[in-house]
This record gives structure tokens, C-alpha cells and sequence, in this order.
């Protein structure tokens, strides 16, 4: 299925304990610092009411005065909640949403005191809209976008109307403003905040996924550093037992011509010659671990070569009954790398998904390209997850959870995607399933990898 988002799109793995807890702890410490900006705003307000208002607050115009320090007292009084609220560390998204709401009756409050149509503070919707944007994502932004326009909206045609009267305002609005100027007023405004919506939406998202780049971008490394050090070790071993090996075998071959087949003997060859096959496969992937090698690249289909690991797997009778593929692609996108290589990264790592789940299960592939920087490859399943005491060592070479598994499947691909200047990375839920995260470079695009 195309990809038709490209903006709001994100995998699911932002539902991993590791992404909620991450994003909670940022969230609580972006809702301190708003707190603590509104309680000083607050301040600010009395202090420069204090300093332009006269002793007497006895006129019309005071009288505004008089309603900015009721305001700045109530965003005191609601700092102090919201910072018992904060203390509690529940319900942070609820707490936020609360905030930003609250936020713009508090500013209608300070336009309708400070002249409604003519106030200055108009602006304070578009500072609620952009900390909406980076507490709640694009959600948030364009929710409270939509709610200052109601509110500033009815408050101007109110105003028109003489339902309501600005306390700094002596003369009707009607009498000086005609309903066209009005219309215009209310049109550039809103549609100021909707603009503003969209694009502090567009870039919390992109800030949120620079973070999450770089957290791969540092896993990955850490990977790579800890992969080199044993790489020309395992590389000088696979070497030094390839030739032996080889000969072992043709000599095992040469003395089975040469007995006479019986049913013991022949069992007992069987396996001589299936565990040589296996050691020789060893050698091979070790020595794929420590030179992949790229000479073969060349511009791929990526989605077309997902789709033909997927026809492959489906025919696969050990799977096709009880695990169900689904797709999510974005189409036109194209990956510089060898055949063999892709297939070989996206058959272990399915095979690896399909093999965790028990019973019946799905697994989720999505490939797209947020502005067509990087692609992200993401391989979902719904399978027993990976116990936190052995995630750190899944790509080791070696490392292996099966029985009768070598250890050495992530540890290739993990290698090859480094050939290719790419990342890979993983999250998973013990219990609920693991979702793989791989980034490639785009090869029409000159955006470099993070």
C-alpha cells in the first residue's frame, strides 16, 4: 500500500516502553520549564501593569489594569497547580493538554482587557500554538489553533456586535471599524495560526525524528566500535580453518568412494559430511562478518524487493498458514546496494520475526522516506520479544537464543547495512513483540547519514 503521509508518519516502535519512558521523562521536563516560564510571565505582567497604571484605579482605562493583575494572579495560582500536578509525575499528556487549553482562555482573557480589536497581545495565540507543537506534536498544535480561533473569533464579533465592551475601549467598535475590515482582521489571523500550526508541527516532528536518528546513530556506533575489535581476529581464524576445512572434506569424499556402504557406516558418513557442509557455511559467514564487500551495488527497487522476499516467504509452508504479512510501502524509492546482500538482510531478519511468534502472528513491514532524506525500513512482529538482559548482545557474533542457531545472522546483517553507510537499530516489549529500525541513504538525495 503507497505511503501517502509523509509529514506525521511514524513506525510503531514509538510504542516501546524504552520510547514512552524517554518521552515521558522529556515531557516532564519541557511541562517544568513551561511552568516555570508561565509563573515568570506572570510576574512580568504585574510588574510592567504596576509600572503604567496610575495609584487610583478608579477609571475605565485602570480598570484594565486592575483585570491584568487578576489575570497575572490567576497564572500564579494555576503554576502552583500544575507544579503539585508536575510532582505526582501522572498524567503528564493530560496535564499538557489542560495547560495549552487553559492557555488560551487565559490570553482571550488579555486581548478582551487589553482592546480585543485593537489589543497588542494577539501574538500570545501563536506562542500557545508553537509550545502546543512541542509538547503534543502537530495534534496538539493544530487543537489549540482551532480553539483560538473560536475564541478570538467570537470575542472580535462580540465585540462588533456591542455584546461585549473592552474595558480600555470608550468608543464602539462598529462606529469606527466597518464589518469588511473585521472579516479581514479575523481571516489573517486564523489563518496565521493555522500556518503556524502546520509548521511548528512539521518541525517538532522533524526535531523528534533527528532524536530518534541520533539515538540509532549512537547505538550503532557503540556496535561498530565493539564489532571492529574482534573483526581481524574472527577474519585470521575463518582463514586459518577454510583451507584445512576444505581439505577435510574432499578426504571424507575420497574415503566414502572407497568403503563399502553399509548402514552404520553410512549413517555415521551422513553426518561427518552435514556437519562439514554446516562448518563450511560458518566459515562463509564469518568471513562475511569481516569483509561484505560492495562491488556487486546497483540501484534496487526497494519496495519490488520486498515485495518478492514476501511472495517467497508466503510460499514457505513452515510460515504462509499462521503468519500474516502486511505491507506498508512507499513506492519510487531505491537503495544503492547488491541483490544478494538486501535479500539476505530482509529473509533473516523476517525469518527471525516469524520465528519468534508462537502460534499465529503478523508482521508488519513499512518503508518510507520522510522529505526524501533517508529511508526507514521497519520490521514488526508480534512475536515473544527479546529479555532486556540479552539485547545488548543480539548483534554479537555468536550470540544465539536457539538451539540449533549459529549466532551469527544479525551479526552479518548488522555488517553489511555498515558496508552501506546505513544504521540499524531495535526495540521490543518482552512479551508483545520486537520492531527492527533500519536507515539508508537515499541515493537521489545529498543529505548525509547523522
Amino acid at each position: 500500500m503507497p505511503c501517502t503521509c509523509r509529514f506525521f508518519q511514524w513506525p510503531a516502535q514509538l510504542d516501546s516502553p524504552d520510547f514512552l519512558f524517554r518521552r515521558t521523562r522529556e515531557l516532564y521536563i519541557q511541562i517544568k520549564w513551561l511552568v516555570l516560564a508561565r509563573a515568570v510571565f506572570a510576574l512580568v505582567l504585574i510588574f510592567s501593569t504596576l509600572f503604567f497604571s496610575d495609584t487610583d484605579l478608579t477609571g475605565q482605562r485602570d480598570q484594565s489594569f486592575l483585570s491584568l493583575y487578576k489575570i497575572s494572579g490567576t497564572i500564579l495560582g494555576l503554576s502552583l497547580i500544575y507544579f503539585a500536578w508536575l510532582c505526582q509525575k501522572k498524567y503528564l499528556h493530560i496535564l499538557a493538554y489542560t495547560q495549552v487549553v487553559i492557555d488560551t482562555f487565559i490570553v482571550t482573557a488579555i486581548v478582551f482587557v487589553t482592546g480585543c480589536y485593537h489589543s497588542i497581545f494577539t501574538f500570545l495565540y501563536l506562542l500557545v500554538i508553537i509550545y502546543a507543537a512541542m509538547l503534543l506534536f502537530a495534534q496538539g498544535s493544530f487543537s489549540v489553533a482551532l480553539a483560538s480561533s473560536f475564541q478570538y473569533g467570537f470575542l472580535i464579533q462580540f465585540e462588533y456586535l456591542k455584546i461585549i465592551t473592552p474595558l480600555s475601549e470608550n468608543q464602539a467598535l462598529a462606529l469606527v471599524v466597518d464589518q469588511q475590515q473585521i472579516l479581514y482582521r479575523v481571516v489573517i489571523t486564523i489563518s496565521a495560526f493555522f500556518a503556524t500550526a502546520a509548521l511548528s508541527g512539521i518541525l517538532s516532528l522533524q526535531l523528534k525524528t533527528a532524536k530518534k536518528d541520533l539515538k540509532i546513530a549512537q547505538e550503532h556506533l557503540k556496535r561498530v566500535e565493539k564489532m571492529a575489535a574482534v573483526d581481524e581476529i574472527v577474519s585470521g581464524i575463518a582463514h586459518e580453518i577454510k583451507n584445512p576445512l576444505a581439505s577435510l572434506s574432499g578426504s571424507i569424499q575420497m574415503l566414502r568412494e572407497d568403503m563399502t556402504p553399509t548402514g552404520e557406516n553410512d549413517k555415521l558418513m551422513q553426518i561427518i559430511l552435514r556437519e562439514t557442509d554446516r562448518l563450511r557455511q560458518i566459515v562463509t559467514d564469518i568471513r562475511l562478518i569481516s569483509k561484505p564487500g560492495r562491488t556487486n551495488a546497483e540501484l534496487i527497487d526497494f519496495s519490488k524487493a520486498i515485495d518478492d522476499v514476501k511472495t517467497l516467504f508466503d510460499n514457505t509452508p513452515d510460515w504462509h498458514d499462521r503468519i500474516n504479512i502486511v505491507t506498508r510501502l512507499e513506492r519510487d524509492l531505491y537503495v544503492f546496494m547488491d541483490t544478494v546482500h538486501l535479500q539476505q538482510i530482509l529473509w533473516n531478519l523476517i525469518k527471525n520475526a516469524a520465528e519468534s511468534i508462537e502460534g499465529k502472528g503478523k508482521i508488519t513491514i513499512s518503508l518510507y522516506s520522510p522529505r526524501h532524506k533517508r529511508i526507514y525500513l521497519t520490521i514488526q512482529d508480534t512475536g515473544l520479544g527479546i529479555d532486556k538482559k540479552k539485547a545488548p548482545h543480539i548483534f554479537d557474533p555468536f550470540f544465539t537464543t536457539k538451539s540449533d542457531g549459529t549466532g551469527l545472522g544479525l551479526s552479518i546483517i548488522h555488517r553489511i547495512v555498515d558496508t552501506y553507510d546505513g544504521m540499524i537499530d531495535f526495540e521490543s516489549i518482552p512479551g508483545k513483540g520486537t520492531v527492527f529500525t533500519l536507515i539508508f541513504q537515499n541515493p537521489h538525495s545529498s543529505s548525509s547519514m547523522p
